[in-house]
């Protein structure tokens, strides 16, 4: 199973049924291939959409109807349209459950940068910072390590998103939480042993007794 889709699976699994949550670009809108059909919860898209649905056929893409990257989507019976005041309004107010993002870094207190790398040309931040203030709970969704460098550092070095801290971290390699502003890790991905994990983790994780693998 590659990288992408341990997170995605893994991630699928913290959605409950009735949630409103918003998938951002990247590694977490796979997540809505592993939702159960089932379990009913609303994806929304930040420009304006809740209800979205699969990628569209060839040729049955509708211009209006994109996700936040431009992307096309398709919209299942009863969805909702409306202005992007309303969707930030959604946002801002407290109303989205969950939010899963991807990272370029997270810090050892659960502090996320994911919106520009400086001297890179970036279109700008988009909705992370209302993203991740403003969501019940905020999901990152990213690979563990990159070129070489763990993403999870003790100290960010990238411009912050927030000053808010995520919820969970879940990559290819393990699920780390945050309680008491301290990276703790709660599981390790299938054939990942816990040395394997601080191996490749710049920040300093609290172990406990028992790590479980992640079921997927």
């Amino acid at each position: 199973m590659d990288a992408q889709t341990v997170i995605a699976r893994r991630v699928a699994k913290e959605l409950h049924a009735g949630a409103l949550v918003n998938l951002g670009i990247g590694i977490p809108t796979l997540v809505a291939n592993y939702v159960p059909s089932e379990l009913k919860v609303f994806f929304q898209s930040e420009n304006g959409l809740i209800g979205t649905g699969p990628i569209p056929e060839q040729g049955l893409a509708h211009p209006l109807l994109t996700d936040a990257g431009g992307r096309p989507i398709s919209a299942l019976p009863g969805a909702s349209t409306f202005d992007s005041a309303i969707s930030f309004g959604l946002i801002r107010g407290g109303h989205v459950d969950v939010t899963v993002l991807g990272g370029l870094q997270v810090d050892t207190h659960g502090h996320l940068a994911n919106w520009m790398i400086p001297g890179k040309m970036v279109p700008g931040m988009g909705g992370a910072m209302d993203l991740v203030s403003g969501a019940k709970r905020v999901i990152i969704a990213m690979q563990h390590a990159a070129k070489g460098k763990s993403k999870i550092v003790s100290k960010c070095t990238l411009p912050l998103t927030s000053t808010r801290p995520v919820s969970l971290v879940v990559t290819d390699m393990a699920v780390i939480a945050f309680p008491e502003g301290r990276a703790t890790l709660l599981e390790t991905a299938p054939g990942i042993s816990v040395a394997e994990v601080v191996a490749v983790t710049d920040a300093e994780l609290v172990i406990p007794d028992t790590v479980p693998e992640m079921k997927i």
